[in-house]
């Protein structure tokens, strides 16, 4: 008969639960997370970088045509972009990995008014191949806004 010893199962009990209380304080911090509009953002975050390496795929679907990506994810307290998404992509392309790349390469700083680093969950409009003109651009980025981010 193959029996556990007390001793071994006592620290498996153990782990299971550190391991419980760490996926709930994940979900806890994702849950609590403040949803802002990105052009409301820097009441919280500050964006540190000014360039940030891309993956940009060589072939695929309308990766040559004027387009945008939005991608959604929550910046943590130390920063980082975590569980980036990509939420829609207009026209449809094979942009949303290129899109992906980016913002997890952003790295934050916290505002004055964020001083505990709250997280919060947010966006991002990515844009490919747009026109020069800022009308053009607002045209082909207001194609990608998520409804449901407050503006404070």
């Amino acid at each position: 008969m193959n029996m556990m010893s007390p001793r071994r199962s006592g620290k498996a009990l153990i782990r299971i639960a550190a391991l419980a209380v760490l996926m709930a304080a994940g979900t806890q911090t994702a849950m609590a997370a403040r949803l802002v509009a990105p052009d409301h953002l820097h009441n919280y975050w500050i964006l540190l970088n000014r360039t940030v390496d891309v993956e940009v795929p060589d072939s695929g679907n309308n990766i040559d045509k004027p387009g945008c990506v939005a991608v959604s994810y929550l910046i943590g307290s130390d920063g980082v972009p975590r569980d980036v998404k990509v939420r829609a992509s207009v026209p449809a392309s094979d942009l949303g990995s290129a899109a992906i790349s980016a913002v997890s390469n952003f790295r934050y700083g916290p505002s004055l008014s964020n001083r505990g680093s709250d997280p919060v969950s947010t966006y991002y409009v990515v844009p490919f191949n747009a026109p020069d003109d800022p009308a053009g651009q607002q045209r082909l980025m207001a194609a990608c806004q998520l409804p449901g981010y407050p503006r404070d």
